[in-house]
């Protein structure tokens, strides 16, 4: 496996960094709040990290440490375009991707006139700017999000998450809470069902079939997202925990936290190294594959700027 691009273009392109200014926010909690289809966790003491010594150094994935987590109820699904929708109509809210009036798209998969391709990424060139992208048209202005409403939501930055948690009453993750989750009853596995990617065949997450990145196969049936819980879930009854789309956590990124992280219900650093922001991203995406990038294992981790957005980058929520 080689290892990805520089500054991680591969997976999640960014945009500016920590100086892009504050979204309003909900000013409270819906009082109709959409239905979360949910799993009760009992907490309890986890591995958290890479015993597999698959990740990437610069991600930051061990040492692998032991960590307590108190009782939590996630998710167990993604975020829906629906749901996302609802949040939407009621206050009137724009995202990250619509205030800049575009976003990242998958080469492949852009519906947009010439004119509205305003660039691609040096590092990733699989990654264009599309004008009009956001998460009512995932894949540019000639389409719309119309027969997606069962799929994850994309295009959502960290920020944009966090308005849809206010108005939901609701939390992201920390990355403790998402790694103890996906990984379910299963100790130390690479995935959320075992050590391998199909056993017996089967497709068990959406992650890039065929040649990556310009010779998709669709073996599962699906190019992109595909509808939440297509997969079996796992022991904990989450489905979507590898591949589909990335998932913002709570935690601001840093590649060595795991050295000093507290073992009692860790939040995450107070800032990042590099001065940006960045937030936790887990699960990996459609785009993920092995030739360039293994980022759907249970242990991978990665960070990005909190206002960037993509059409692989969606999240999911915890109780409060």
């Amino acid at each position: 496996m080689s290892q990805p691009p520089a500054g991680r273009a591969c997976c999640l392109p960014s945009a500016r960094g920590a100086d892009a200014p504050a979204l309003p926010l909900p000013a409270a909690p819906s009082t109709a709040r959409p239905a979360h289809p949910e799993s009760s966790l009992p907490g309890g003491v986890f591995a958290m990290g890479d015993a597999h010594g698959e990740g990437y150094p610069a991600d930051g994935e061990t040492p692998v440490h032991e960590v307590e987590l108190s009782p939590f109820t996630i998710d167990s699904e993604p975020v829906t375009t629906a749901r996302f929708a609802a949040f939407a109509e009621a206050t009137g809210y724009r995202t990250d991707a619509e205030r800049a009036g575009s976003s990242a798209v998958f080469h492949l998969f852009a519906l947009a006139d010439p004119a509205d391709v305003l660039g691609r990424s040096p590092a990733a060139p699989w990654w264009l700017e599309v004008r009009g992208a956001d998460w009512r048209h995932p894949y540019g202005p000639l389409g719309d999000a119309a027969d997606l409403l069962d799929h994850p939501v994309v295009h959502v930055s960290h920020r944009d998450a966090l308005a849809y948690c206010r108005w939901a009453g609701r939390r992201l993750p920390t990355e403790a809470e998402w790694e103890y989750a996906a990984r379910g009853p299963l100790a130390g596995r690479r995935y959320p069902w075992g050590d391998e990617l199909r056993p017996g065949g089967e497709h068990h997450c959406r992650i890039w079939q065929g040649r990556f990145p310009d010779l998709p196969t669709g073996e599962d049936g699906w190019y992109a997202t595909a509808p939440v819980g297509s997969y079996p879930p796992n022991g904990f009854g989450l489905s979507d925990a590898a591949g589909n789309v990335w998932e913002w956590c709570a935690d601001r990124f840093d590649p060595g936290w795991y050295a000093r992280s507290p073992r009692r219900d860790p939040r995450g650093p107070e800032s990042c190294p590099d001065g940006t922001g960045r937030r936790v991203l887990r699960g990996g995406s459609y785009l993920c594959h092995d030739s360039y990038c293994n980022r759907y294992r249970v242990a991978a981790r990665t960070g990005n700027t909190p206002e960037s957005t993509s059409g692989n980058c969606g999240f999911r929520t915890v109780a409060c």
